[in-house]
């Protein structure tokens, strides 16, 4: 078993792939730091399209991390979540199924060589510039997702 944190930008075909041994605050703060400071240190804010998971909060940042510098992390974050029963509506969640159907496919005896896959894996990725083409319009939204939206 093993978490893993990904993050795709579906534009630009640009992707970042981790590997945990373990899903916990820590690790989603620490993943959360290096994306703000050494993916993207130029970016001023970052919107962040995530689910619901209990490890997903600032909160985390502030359990992990000195005050000024969780809410230094904290300022740059424009955080949206996916609804409850909505994380086909993530990109990355689409992003997750495709690394599930070109690498993690079969079973892979050790931790190691999954972390040598996935690797691989977004190195190809990101030198095709493998981009999402995004097809759920906001008409479409409106449509699927009636019930979560006002009635005027």
């Amino acid at each position: 078993m093993a978490e893993i944190f990904l993050e795709v930008e579906p534009l630009t075909g640009k992707h970042h792939v981790e590997v945990s041994e373990h899903r916990a605050k820590k690790d989603w703060a620490w993943w959360i730091k290096g994306m703000l400071d050494e993916r993207y240190p130029n970016a001023i804010r970052i919107r962040l399209i995530m689910d619901n998971l209990n490890i997903h909060t600032t909160a985390s940042l502030y359990e992990v991390f000195q005050p000024q510098e969780a809410r230094r992390l904290a300022e740059r974050l424009e955080i949206h979540y996916t609804p409850k029963h909505g994380s086909w509506l993530n990109i990355a969640e689409i992003e997750l199924s495709v690394l599930n159907g070109q690498c993690l496919d079969r079973r892979i005896p050790t931790f190691n060589i999954m972390q040598n896959h996935i690797t691989v894996w977004e190195i190809d990725r990101n030198n095709r510039n493998a981009k999402i083409r995004w097809h759920f319009t906001n008409a479409k939204a409106r449509m699927k997702l009636k019930h979560l939206y006002p009635k005027l």
